[in-house]
């Protein structure tokens, strides 16, 4: 198994903790990985607002730089996952496709022809190392921890032909969890929308979007909610105390991405190689209860 791997600009500023996560996991996994050169902005939510040849030209950059090393990207982000895989499906879709992207291209001296795949982290967990291999390298089972895996609204429904889980009732996380030891809890909650989107211009509805989502999760008895996308992250953890103040309840519920809760179950530093000493909402209790290093909590 061999990868270039695309963190995309949230891995790199406001995620920090899912890229330190991925990197150590990977390493742990005996997954070869190798961070895409000079990688750009695959435009985000944003370019396709501006044009939609912005929209496919930024991705389709990426793209032809990562057929240079012949390996499939994995990138973690579902927006860029979502992004890289549209253009890839853009461009095998038409001769017509390809040629506009050549010209979008031109001065750059490369070109997008498609021969690579576009994966995210859950897909390749679950479909290359298999939750077997992932079991059999825990050393801190994460026994009698109760979770809510959240998928959010962009990793299974990429716009395209392929997937790799049911868009509407998606079970790749809760496979994953399950293989650390953890409990799964029932949530209806698991693909809808968080708010991100609206963040900025309508944050009471992004208040609400995720506040629905933390109180599902509490009244279900979650100790940690787990997720895969940055900005899910961001709503649901950073946003959180602002959710409670407008709210007027107090949650204090942990989200972890799950690459660290599989770091955690694999014996990881916490806080060196996973990054959960910058997540927002503090997850010491699960820290200190799961992981052979918990001496360095923070008091």
């Amino acid at each position: 198994m061999s990868y270039t791997y695309y963190p995309g600009c949230s891995l790199e500023a406001t995620a920090k903790e899912y890229d330190m996560s991925f990197r150590s996991v990977f390493n742990a996994l005996g997954v070869d990985f190798q961070e895409l050169e000079d990688w750009s902005c695959c435009g985000a939510s944003a370019a396709h607002a501006t044009s939609k040849l912005l929209s496919v030209a930024l991705p389709a950059r990426d793209l032809a730089k990562a057929e240079a090393t012949g390996r499939d990207v994995v990138a973690p982000c579902p927006a860029c996952y979502q992004n890289l895989k549209h253009t890839r499906e853009f461009v095998l879709e038409s001769e017509h496709n390809r040629e506009v992207l050549k010209k979008a291209l031109e001065g750059t001296g490369i070109q997008v022809e498609g021969r690579v795949k576009v994966r995210h982290v859950l897909d390749v967990l679950l479909n290359d190392v298999g939750v077997d291999a992932i079991g059999e390298k825990v050393s801190r089972p994460l026994e009698g921890l109760r979770v809510v895996p959240y998928y959010g609204c962009y990793i299974v429904r990429p716009p395209g032909k392929e997937t790799f889980d049911d868009v509407e009732n998606p079970t790749s996380m809760d496979r994953i969890i399950q293989a650390l030891g953890a409990t799964v809890l029932p949530f209806t909650r698991k693909t809808r929308c968080c708010g991100a989107p609206v963040m900025m211009s309508q944050e009471e509805e992004m208040h609400r979007l995720s506040y629905e989502i933390l109180r599902e999760a509490r009244e279900a008895g979650a100790q940690a909610i787990v997720v895969a996308c940055p900005m899910c992250h961001f709503s649901l953890d950073a946003k959180q105390p602002e959710i409670e103040a407008h709210m007027g309840e107090r949650l204090g519920i942990p989200v972890l991405y799950i690459t660290q809760l599989v770091g955690l179950a694999l014996g990881l530093d916490p806080y060196a190689e996973l990054g959960m000493d910058k997540n927002m909402v503090p997850p010491e209790d699960i820290i200190r209860k799961y992981s052979a290093k918990a001496a360095k909590a923070k008091a």
